[in-house]
């Protein structure tokens, strides 16, 4: 019998569009964000004993990547998306159900008049109005695997630029956003088949618009628009 789930919660975050989220959780600390239960779901018996936790798992849907049909292969950004590899050995988001899996730090629990309890989380990669499935405690015991293999994640290196941001450009960020917009950059948001170093991209972050430039490994920003 096929099963049945519904969102519990939603994710908010400075992402309105899927361009720039970084492809991993962790990757950038600095994010911040927050869960918002549904209505039906704003108990806050669910929630006791979850503060005790740092971290935890969130189950969720790629919303914006739900399609009919599927293939048993994909190309890893990891990769360069020159190379094919099982969709079941990746974290693509085109997948037959279309399920992410992060992990995120757990900042804040906090009770709201208007949206009952919400979860303050940190690193998340989350698209802004994400539907959240699931949350479970990351249990350091049984989650930790430091002797873990990282298949071919572990041959791809680090894909690190080096962010030149003008001062001025970047003072016109809100104070509490700029760390964490130096971070979602240096992780390089093009789609890994796009590199033209003439072309300027555009990412949407906390509302902001930030127009960049990539040459070799070095992205210089250009203007920054509200």
């Amino acid at each position: 019998m096929d099963a049945t789930i519904q969102a519990i919660a939603r994710m908010h975050s400075d992402f309105k569009t899927k361009f720039g989220i970084p492809r991993q959780a962790g990757l950038v600390e600095e994010l911040r964000s927050t869960i918002v239960f549904e209505p039906e779901f704003r108990n806050d018996d669910a929630l006791r004993g979850i503060a005790e936790f740092s971290h935890l798992w969130l189950i969720w849907q790629f919303s914006e990547a739900v399609r009919q049909d599927w293939s048993p292969t994909v190309r890893p950004p990891r990769l360069g998306g020159n190379v094919r590899m099982g969709v079941f050995a990746t974290r693509s988001p085109f997948r037959p159900n279309s399920l992410g899996l992060s992990c995120v730090r757990l900042l804040g629990v906090e009770r709201t008049a208007e949206l009952g309890t919400v979860l303050h989380v940190g690193g998340a990669d989350l698209m802004d109005g994400t539907p959240i499935f699931d949350i479970k405690p990351y249990v350091p015991y049984s989650d930790s695997h430091p002797e873990a293999a990282g298949g071919f994640t572990d041959r791809t290196g680090e894909f690190l630029l080096q962010v030149d941001f003008p001062p001025a450009l970047l003072a016109l960020l809100p104070e509490d956003k700029r760390e964490a917009a130096l971070g979602v950059l240096s992780h390089d948001p093009r789609p890994s088949y796009q590199r033209d170093p003439d072309r300027v991209y555009g990412l949407r972050f906390a509302g902001y618009d930030i127009r960049f430039q990539v040459r070799g490994e070095r992205l210089t920003v250009l203007e920054v628009n509200q």
